[in-house]
């Protein structure tokens, strides 16, 4: 398996800097890591500081956001980083600051590598002079930053020296009551050790460690694997039990008297189908919180 780091944050929030250094610590370790990164325009800029950081395996997702129409090529990407390099163990995948993060994690959760990825979380950067003068963005960009923050498994509060001590404490206490469940740790050019990431991310989460863990991740994933062809009717009748927490399904559902199993999307309470030509896994990756319980015919 090998580990999956999603970066998100906001445009200018310090994303690439975290990453440069977490490659930095990554590599002085023995560790094989990659890179997928997202970016507007036709110019990768921000990957080519990737590039000259050393051999480190990067795809490029340009002209196009991870989340929305760029997901088929994120797809792609991420195949062909798997096929090239066989020996990676760490996957960094840095977002555009324009990404919603849910939906950024359901175009990396494809049911084609769903046994080979081992998403461990999201790290979202959060620039504090930006926390603090949010409300001067438009609603629509209020409401995506929020969102970044919202879903955060660990929060890097980034750029905390262009502000007062006093204005610290503030929004550091503002933040953590919004993500309650997020430890949130303060940094200065996106300088967070990677062993530190690491092992927030990957430790158990108990309620008696409530700053360093939460309670539990606000987004997990959980795949569903079928051993024999089920119908179209069960499916739906399955899907009208979900809980609203179940934001993303998508994956290769065997159907009674088709030949290969079919192409299933569900996503805002709408499934959508589609025939394929070829044996896919059959298999459906489900994206949401508290999904823990969910299985095939049940709730």
């Amino acid at each position: 398996m090998i580990d999956v780091y999603l970066y998100s944050g906001f445009l200018g929030s310090g994303k690439t800097s975290l990453l440069l250094h977490s490659l930095k610590q990554l590599k002085e370790s023995g560790r094989r890591p990659a890179v997928l990164m997202n970016e507007f325009g036709e110019v990768p800029v921000d990957s080519d500081s990737v590039a000259q950081s050393g051999d480190v395996p990067l795809k490029e997702l340009l002209n196009g956001c991870i989340c929305c129409t760029g997901s088929e090529n994120t797809e792609a990407q991420l195949q062909a980083l798997l096929e090239d390099y066989e020996d990676i163990d760490v996957l960094l995948i840095e977002t555009t600051g324009a990404a919603h993060p849910v939906e950024a994690l359901d175009a990396v959760h494809s049911p084609l590598f769903a046994d080979r990825l081992r998403v461990r979380g999201i790290v979202t950067v959060a620039d504090a002079l930006r926390w603090k003068h949010r409300h001067e963005l438009s609603p629509r960009m209020l409401a995506l930053y929020m969102e970044q923050i919202r879903h955060a498994h660990l929060i890097a509060l980034n750029k905390t020296d262009l502000v007062s001590e006093s204005e610290l404490a503030v929004i550091s206490m503002e933040m953590a009551s919004f993500n309650p469940g997020a430890p949130i740790v303060q940094t200065v050019q996106g300088k967070l050790d990677f062993p530190f990431i690491e092992k927030v991310l990957s430790q158990e989460r108990t309620s008696r460690q409530p700053v360093i863990s939460g309670r539990h991740l606000p987004i997990s994933t959980k795949v569903i694997t079928f051993a024999e062809p089920v119908t179209q009717v069960q499916v739906e009748q399955w899907v009208k039990r979900m809980p609203d927490t179940v934001y993303r399904m998508k994956g290769y559902i065997p159907i009674e008297g088709v030949r290969h199993p079919m192409l299933f999307q569900y996503a805002y309470g709408m499934v959508n189908w589609m025939p394929e030509y070829i044996a896919m896994p059959a298999r459906i990756v489900i994206i949401g919180e508290g999904i823990d319980a969910i299985s095939f015919g049940g709730g």
